[in-house]
């Protein structure tokens, strides 16, 4: 007989803390130690496609000069490696959801180190755009795999902080790409960097097959729901997780990335134009050293960020009683999007238009301290919400709002210098800081309207239960 004690659920029906309890065990199917050497594998893989887009543009004039062609020719490799890592990006992120996350690292990576090896080899400019695409397609998915395996292994009010771990490290190789590129080209050869990429795979690769676990939640994979042969090969659409961007929270946070990844490129793109000719730095190997201070800017910024999101997570959820609201996370963005970052690009401007020798100079490599951090301090959430959202298709989310943002960038960096020539260093960089408030202000819209944005339009969004 019922009682008003009793539970009232069908037998065997688990209850709220048996299902917390299960909840709870999928988080914790791998020790502290293994959830840091996962972080670290999938770090370094996220740095390789920074990394092979941001090393090879110091290299341009040694690559025309060697294949008989012109810098701006040559240049098409650029705008190649970002339609490449957008297709690459969204078709590891796809097959990841249904085979895993392993198998696609595993399989990426030997098309990335076989493509720097063509590369180093190429004869002729054909043959470099060619294995340019393959080797910047297998390394595409670093930063949407490696998105998807933090959500994996981190709970909720953890994620953050792991996050920022994670783009920490990755984005310092787009800090030190361009370094490591000028030496390159400097002191060394463009084929010599290629080579030392494909090394870098093939290590890579070693490294995961070794240390790697399958990360992906227990029957969450498509294969683990079919009857089909485990060997066979299934298509799935990669273009799908386009949909999400129906999405209008998703839609907002990604305009406002990519926004504010608009001052990255609007300071590193020209800095040989602009600082590199205001203060006369000539050599390469310094052009690339100037870049650095973005990459720390990066490094400590992006952990940092994370941590704040977490805590923003937890203090508004301890608020609401345990309710938990997703757009929490995004307020660890303010400092970020709505100081930093654009007061470091307007900084910049003026310093260069008006200040000379080496106090101008140690203002601008302050500003790119500044501008790394600042960015980071809104990508970082940014990314953790995505996830936060989606985490069933986590991959997917990363994929569709990387390439997304890579099309959104590839024809505004053209645009960089010659709006320089055009209107000036300062009116250009006012312009970027523009931009970036208003990708603040869509932050805000989706902090404030989150709910009833993603009632407008519902692409599966995750709860706490799942999350």
């Amino acid at each position: 007989m019922s009682t008003e004690e009793s539970p009232l659920l069908p037998a065997g029906q688990p209850d709220d803390g048996q299902r917390a309890r299960a909840h709870e065990e999928i988080y914790n199917r791998f020790s502290t130690a293994q959830k840091r050497t996962i972080v670290s594998i999938v770090s370094l893989a996220g740095i390789v496609p920074l990394f092979v887009s941001g090393s090879f543009v110091p290299s341009i004039p040694q690559v025309a000069k060697d294949l008989g062609s012109t810098p701006a020719v040559v240049s098409l490799a650029v705008s190649l490696s970002v339609f490449a890592a957008a297709i690459g990006a969204l078709v590891w992120s796809a097959y990841s959801s249904f085979y895993g996350r392993r198998p696609m690292y595993l399989l990426g990576m030997p098309f990335m180190s076989l493509g720097s090896f063509a590369v180093a080899s190429s004869p002729d400019l054909s043959s470099l755009l060619f294995w340019r695409f393959v080797q910047t397609f297998g390394g595409a998915g670093g930063m949407s795999l490696g998105a998807a395996v933090i959500g994996d292994i981190y709970k909720l009010e953890e994620r953050g902080t792991a996050m920022g771990s994670f783009f920490g490290a990755t984005l310092v190789g787009l800090a030190i790409a361009p370094l490591c590129g000028g030496v390159a080209a400097e002191y060394w050869s463009w084929r010599g960097l290629h080579l030392a990429l494909g090394m870098w795979g093939l290590l890579q690769m070693l490294l995961i097959h070794i240390f790697l676990p399958e990360t992906a939640h227990p029957n969450t994979r498509g294969i683990d729901k079919t009857v089909r042969s485990r060997k066979m090969v299934v298509w799935v659409n990669p273009f799908s997780s386009l949909g999400l961007l129906r999405s209008p929270n998703i839609m907002a946070v990604t305009l406002a990335n990519g926004f504010a990844l608009v001052s990255d490129f609007v300071l590193l793109i020209p800095l040989a134009y602009t600082v590199g000719v205001r203060y006369g730095i000539t050599s390469d190997a310094l052009i690339g050293a100037c870049f650095l201070p973005n990459g720390f800017g990066n490094l400590i910024g992006a952990p940092i960020a994370g941590y704040l999101s977490d805590m923003a997570v937890k203090r508004c959820k301890d608020k609401r009683n345990g309710v938990w609201v997703p757009e929490d996370r995004l307020r660890a963005t303010y400092v970020g999007g709505l100081i930093l970052v654009p007061l470091s690009l307007v900084v910049a401007g003026l310093t260069t238009t008006y200040i000379d020798g080496p106090v101008g100079l140690a203002i601008n490599l302050v500003c790119l301290f500044t501008n790394g951090l600042g960015v980071d301090l809104v990508l970082t959430p940014i990314g953790a919400y995505n996830v936060d959202v989606m985490h069933s298709r986590s991959a997917e989310v990363m994929a569709a709002t990387t390439a997304f943002r890579s099309l959104l960038l590839a024809p505004v960096s053209g645009l960089i210098i010659p709006s320089i020539e055009t209107i000036g260093v300062t009116a250009t960089n006012g312009a970027a800081a523009l931009l970036a408030l208003l990708g603040h202000f869509l932050v805000w819209i989706t902090i404030r309207y989150g709910d009833r944005m993603r009632a407008y339009v519902d692409v599966g969004y995750s709860s706490a239960g799942n999350n």
